[in-house]
């Protein structure tokens, strides 16, 4: 495996890839790698003949007073990961390498999708994403780039920017890596105290709950929306930013639930902010829902699949 930590380094291996007829899947991250980024590294390593993984805490997604300073940081952890996933290449480049002369004068935004929802609470934040996963594609394009589906919004924003500008790139979503008892694993979950992770919880039983009545029936998505809330409530140490029904594709808000949907949340749990979905596909009587995979630490595998059929909810 190899650490590179200029964009030269980078740019000259995955065209050396190309060249040879080898395809190259790219794995971004900034580090403090879970469960959740070796999936990621999985799902490349099974498509691609060489797995990319960055890693690098990008200061133009924070926001003021975010974490940029005590995001957590553990390089020589991080590509042990790698290692031992089989990863060929890990860029790990500094601010300076990004960022030659301080803040880009050039980003990029995707309008529409990055108005609400994350995008309320951090309004600089998918300009941030944006523009560094547009740098990371042109050095290593072209690829396959596999992504987190519990960032829903940032899928889509980065799903439309390749299209929009033909990058050629194609953008994989994968799914949700839960711990055994259902919480979304996170880098941010190293915050929480233990009170916190359990009040934290109550995110992902709401979401269960919300499929379930999908599943039984439920299809007005302001009822499912005030469901998710008003179980969210009962649990005082989470501040619920939001809940919302979405079309999957386009994020544009729904009334009535059919196709595929987007159930997403997101809330402070003491200091840590935190975000988690489920997607309904709603066809006729026949509901899907995908809250992801549960992990067993124990034996480091997926234990068992969340997404289930409506006739195999009890």
């Amino acid at each position: 495996m190899l650490l590179l930590e200029t964009i030269a380094d980078l740019r000259r291996a995955c065209d050396r890839a190309g060249t040879q007829g080898r395809r190259v899947g790219l794995v971004p991250t900034m580090g403090s790698l879970h469960e959740g980024h070796r999936s990621l590294m999985r799902a490349a390593r099974a498509e691609c003949d060489v797995v990319v993984v960055t890693i690098f805490v990008n200061p133009l997604q924070f926001g003021a007073g975010e974490d940029l300073g005590t995001y957590p940081r553990d390089l020589s952890g991080d590509t042990a990961v790698c290692e031992r996933e089989g990863v060929d290449l890990v860029f790990a480049p500094s601010v300076a390498e990004m960022y030659p002369g301080g803040p880009p004068l050039t980003t990029v935004h995707v309008a529409g999708l990055t108005d609400d929802l994350c995008g309320a609470a951090r309004p600089t934040h998918f300009d941030g994403v944006a523009t560094v996963v547009t740098k990371l594609f042109a050095a290593t394009s072209p690829c396959r780039a596999y992504f987190g589906r519990k960032d829903a919004q940032q899928l889509a924003v980065i799903s439309r920017l390749a299209a929009d500008l033909n990058l050629p790139v194609d953008v994989v979503g994968c799914p949700i890596v839960r711990e055994p008892d259902g919480l979304a694993l996170s880098s941010r979950n190293a915050y929480l105290s233990a009170d916190e992770r359990r009040s934290a919880l109550v995110l992902s039983h709401a979401l269960e709950r919300a499929a379930a009545a999908t599943v039984a029936g439920e299809r007005d998505a302001g009822a499912l929306v005030d469901l998710v809330r008003g179980l969210v409530a009962r649990e005082p140490a989470v501040d619920l930013e939001y809940v919302e029904a979405r079309a999957l594709a386009d994020l544009r808000p729904v009334e009535v639930l059919d196709g595929e949907i987007l159930v997403a949340v997101a809330a402070r749990v003491g200091t840590t902010r935190l975000i988690d979905n489920v997607t309904l596909t709603i066809d006729d009587g026949d509901v899907v829902a995908d809250l992801g995979i549960r992990f067993d630490r124990k034996n480091r595998n997926d234990r068992r699949s969340l997404g289930t059929q409506s006739k195999e909810w009890a």
